[in-house]
């Protein structure tokens, strides 16, 4: 299939294909002995996902695990249909995600007050997952994938409270998920993820400084794609993140609304990051995803609690 790309290490990127566009949400396949999805992309991505998997021999009762780095929806938005289509397959999330992919009443009113109408095109529900089937990790755990080879989860909050890398012990692959911000491929430019209600700048650095310890052969971004040239790529977020905060403080310091700090932030970033060509869809549901408004809102909540 056009939206699979094989890895290496029997590992395979599935574009989950958001909204029906390439190049903006990642999952990953790890074929080996015990099949493990490695995020799931948005309720409205699994028939997208099933039929990827279905490409590589994965049937409905072959895949072992599912596993999602954390809750936000364009990561796990479609576990509970995943987990419908794959019945044999447990579903695992750190502890402080669990209960909402058991009951995901209060993430989805959440959403849907965060992007109204457009949650339904965007993402869809997240349904419920059997309570029996979800399996919660601490701050550390392991994922069986068979023949000796396993996944090793590491608490990576900062962008969010619930937030896991994942790290493959045959390859060396960490998963990042959004902790490393957004990588865009297509100009080797990595972007903070920095959106409300949990940022937090030390947390964040000291997740990065984590994935850095760890000694990975490569990064697998959910946003987008391998990264071989992990020190490099590790400490460009660490610096995005330093100058964004340090414009955010400036703004804030000026008494500057969010639209006016948003307009200051471009002008200042404008030189760090290629511009999108006019009219490339995927560049513009990226910027909507992760933009400079949702991610300066994050900082700026982060700003206003006495401890920051």
């Amino acid at each position: 299939m056009e939206n699979v790309t094989p890895l290496g290490g029997d590992v395979y990127e599935i574009d989950t294909r958001l909204a029906g566009y390439a190049g903006i949400t990642a999952g990953y396949l790890i074929l080996g002995d015990r099949p493990c999805l490695v995020e799931t992309g948005t309720s409205t991505s699994a028939p997208v996902v099933r039929d990827a998997l279905a490409s590589l021999g994965v049937g409905p009762g072959d895949l072992a695990t599912v596993v999602v780095t954390h809750i936000h929806l364009d990561h796990a938005g479609g576990v509970g249909d995943i987990s419908g289509m794959f019945p044999e397959a447990e579903i695992v999330v750190h502890e402080k995600g669990a209960r909402h992919l058991a009951d995901p009443s209060r993430l989805m009113s959440s959403a849907r007050m965060v992007w109204g109408d457009r949650l339904d095109t965007l993402f869809g529900m997240l349904k419920p997952t059997d309570a029996a089937r979800i399996r919660a990790l601490g701050d550390t755990g392991a994922i069986d994938l068979g023949n000796g080879r396993q996944l090793t989860s590491h608490y990576s909050p900062g962008h969010a409270k619930h937030h896991v890398g994942l790290v493959d012990s045959l390859t060396g692959d960490l998963y990042v998920g959004d902790a490393a911000g957004v990588y865009i491929p297509d100009t080797g430019d990595v972007r903070p993820s920095t959106p409300p209600p949990d940022f937090d700048l030390d947390t964040a650095l000291a997740s990065i400084a984590l994935f850095e310890a760890l000694g990975p052969q490569r990064l697998l971004f959910s946003h987008y794609g391998p990264v071989d040239d992990v020190g490099s790529i590790l400490a460009r977020s660490a610096e995005e993140l330093l100058i964004w905060v340090d414009l955010a403080k400036q703004a804030k310091g000026e008494q500057l609304d969010l639209d006016h700090a948003v307009a200051m932030v471009d002008q200042r970033t404008r030189d760090r990051y290629a511009r999108p060509t006019p009219g490339d869809k995927a560049a513009e549901h990226i910027e909507m995803l992760s933009g400079t408004e949702p991610n300066l809102a994050g900082i700026m909540h982060w700003l206003d609690r006495p401890e920051a």
